[in-house]
């Protein structure tokens, strides 16, 4: 058989079986849903099927993350696509009963037709409720490394790179890079030896976009990473995760397993003479290594700091060869482009920011969990549509985009669509896709704080500007919250903004005074209050007496 004949045998193999069962209970087993203890639930739900001899005609199945985090453990019932919240190990026997007589638990069942699901647009998280992610047929039998085998069989390299030109898709991890054009200037740089980088350091607070893809589709990274490195000639690559996503690596290791028994990696794919293996480098949770030269020295087994660009990675990377760096939910579109065409991708989202985003919705929301949302979107759709609204009635103050990166946005922006140009000119960058909501109860001045602390003591502190700048800052900061600071002190606040933003080495120290610079662009008033009126207007920072001032 050919290889495209193969994978279509495994898939309609697999389907068959499936087809066996007249009904399924799909369990998330993401790691949102594993922390209110899931995984104790699908045994629960395994036994009670045995039991009830149930097991025969109901499958019980593990799939990745559902989305709304905070009401998990999520079940999800078919044929009927009834969608359960809150559900225990003790609803277990009623659940098994339940999709035997075809009739839902109405007390577990969350509101149907929800504007959390019906105004997301899925790609990257299209295969989270209807794979099990520790089973590599589920994704074959959904398409998956289809893309890989028809593009390595019956394409060229430079083929596949005018397709991600084409689609228009951008780089994923904050900076908005063009990927088609990175992806053609590591193929163009001389030399035999080339890698690929996966960036799975995903460090932001509130943020865990990168970490439920690997939990949810890890083949679906593999597959773009195997790509990727057909289109710039690369036989090695590297996944770079931080050690504290446990379940996301042990996910990874097996499908990495998987896929090379498969034939899928490793030596001639396909019976084709494109090799091609991925290793697993852990970190040890630097935020700084999320910037690609410190992640490259921390995979050479150095101290994980930035260096000086250019050279450029795609010039000069991994061990002084060409690499190709993108990160997890970058590589996550890459087959659905392939698989689908760059027309078809280009057709979503807005001119400049095609496609779709995935978000972390954190903070303030009443429906706390992963989206995925068409560029272009407005913040209002996310945050009031998708996200139900800001709880106990309180109203909406500001939203974080981009993490410490990032900028708190206004109000008076909620009907900004949600694309790189836009962000950026109110002071926010999209970023990895962190998204934090703030209500009245929020100090804008204590947010700055939060951030600086965070950019403080991940600074690397290799250039003077970042390791020197961020603690003068934060020094300020806390002294503006104890209402001990004076005018002087906030101009010399905002002159180190401006500082450390144009003298530092890398991203981190680049865009570390976001925070400051978009809470004193849009909340100055709270930053006054402060200074001149000692009192904090949300009343979230201790005012220092004047008797321990004098102290």
């Amino acid at each position: 058989m050919t290889p495209e004949e193969q994978l279509l045998h495994i898939a309609e193999e697999h389907r068959a079986a499936q087809q066996s069962f007249t009904g399924s209970l799909k369990v998330c087993v993401a790691a949102g849903c594993v922390s209110c203890q899931s995984d104790q639930l699908k045994k629960a739900l395994d036994a009670a099927a045995k039991k009830s001899g149930a097991d025969k005609t109901c499958k019980i199945k593990g799939v990745g993350c559902l989305g709304l985090c905070a009401q998990g453990p999520l079940v999800i019932s078919e044929p009927d696509g009834t969608l359960y919240h809150h559900v225990q190990p003790a609803d277990a026997e009623e659940l098994i009963a339940a999709i035997s007589a075809r009739k839902p638990v109405e007390r577990l069942a969350a509101p149907a037709n929800q504007p959390f699901y019906t105004r997301q647009k899925r790609i990257v998280t299209e295969n989270f409720d209807r794979i099990d992610p520790e089973k590599i047929e589920d994704y074959i039998a959904v398409g998956g490394y289809g893309a890989l085998i028809g593009a390595i069989t019956t394409r060229t390299p430079a083929e596949i790179i005018e397709e991600i030109v084409k689609a228009g898709l951008r780089g994923r991890g904050g900076g908005g890079y063009p990927t088609g054009l990175k992806w053609s200037t590591v193929a163009k740089a001389p030399g035999a030896e080339k890698y690929v980088i996966c960036n799975a350091d995903e460090g932001d607070p509130g943020a865990f976009m990168d970490r439920s893809v690997l939990e949810s589709d890890p083949h679906r990274i593999l597959e773009g990473m195997a790509l990727a490195a057909f289109a710039i000639g690369a036989q090695r690559g590297y996944v770079y995760a931080r050690a504290e996503y446990p379940l996301a690596i042990k996910r990874l290791k097996l499908a990495i397993g998987q896929a090379e028994k498969r034939g899928l990696l490793g030596r001639d794919i396909g019976g084709t003479s494109f090799s091609f293996t991925i290793e697993i480098r852990l970190g040890a949770g630097a935020f700084v290594c999320g910037e690609e030269t410190a992640l490259i020295a921390s995979i050479e087994g150095g101290r994980g700091s930035p260096r000086p660009r250019p050279p450029y990675p795609a010039e000069k990377g991994l061990w002084g060869k060409p690499t190709l760096i993108n990160n997890v939910e970058t590589f996550a579109n890459v087959s659905a482009i392939i698989r689908n065409g760059s027309e078809w991708y280009s057709a979503i989202g807005t001119e400049k920011s095609r496609g779709t985003k995935v978000f972390a919705l954190a903070g303030r929301i009443n429906n706390t969990g992963l989206i995925e949302v068409a560029m272009g979107i407005t913040l209002r759709e996310i945050i009031f549509d998708i996200g139900g609204g800001i709880p106990e009635g309180r109203k909406f103050k500001a939203v974080q985009t981009g993490g410490p990166s990032g900028g708190c946005i206004p109000e008076q922006f909620l009907d900004m669509e949600v694309e790189y140009e836009s962000l950026a000119k109110v002071g926010s960058i999209m970023g990895s896709g962190g998204m934090i909501v703030m209500d009245e109860t929020s100090c804008m001045v204590d947010v700055a704080k939060f951030f600086m602390e965070f950019c403080k003591s991940e600074s690397c502190g290799k250039c003077v500007p970042c390791r020197v700048g961020t603690a003068q800052m934060y020094d300020l900061l806390c002294k503006i919250s104890e209402g001990r600071a004076t005018r002087d002190d906030l101009a010399l606040l905002e002159d180190l903004c401006d500082m450390v933003k144009h003298t530092s080495l890398c991203g981190l120290g680049q865009t570390a005074p976001n925070p400051v610079l978009s809470t004193l662009r849009f909340f100055r008033d709270e930053y006054l209050a402060h200074i001149d009126e000692k009192r904090c207007p949300a009343g979230v920072c201790k005012m220092r007496t004047a008797m321990e001032v004098h102290a």
